[in-house]
């Protein structure tokens, strides 16, 4: 699920999520690339076509070294951060959504508001991310493979 290069903690949250977003009917992956170059941590579609990113911070460190959290914005109608259990939760920004994770699974501690993308993006990261699933399927979930042909 999550990818290797994470630290063992980055990638139980991961598993978390993925976790959670099953069931919540959300599908997700991990480490999609986005048309501006950011590498969201994890990318999931809902049976809406809704487009949610969460960013994991596996410690207070991985936080407060990380400004980039807002180029993420403009390719998601929901944006979360999760942490694990132990995180400060104040540090988090009121305007995001937060989930707590391990990996047996996850809670959505709160909810972000819905910020709409527009028709034309919401195609190309939709197809961005299928493309990146199936290859990854096809591939056996090595991503440096599947990466290599979701950015033609």
């Amino acid at each position: 699920m999550a990818d290797d290069h994470l630290n063992p903690c980055a990638s139980d949250i991961c598993r978390g999520v993925l976790r959670l977003f099953a069931d919540m009917n959300l599908a997700g992956v991990t480490e999609m690339t986005l048309a501006n170059g950011r590498r969201a941590d994890i990318a999931a579609v809902g049976p809406n076509g809704e487009i949610t990113i969460v960013e994991v911070k596996s410690s207070v460190a991985d936080f407060r070294s990380d400004g980039k959290w807002p180029d993420y914005r403009p390719f998601c109608d929901y944006f979360y951060f999760a942490v694990g259990h132990g995180f400060p939760k104040a540090l988090i920004p009121d305007e995001t959504g937060l989930i707590v994770a391990d990996g047996f699974g996850g809670a959505v501690l709160r909810n972000p508001e819905k910020t709409p993308i527009a028709p034309a993006r919401r195609k190309a990261v939709t197809l961005r991310f299928a493309r990146l699933a199936a290859n990854r399927l096809n591939f056996g979930a090595e991503p440096v493979a599947a990466d290599l042909l979701t950015t033609s």
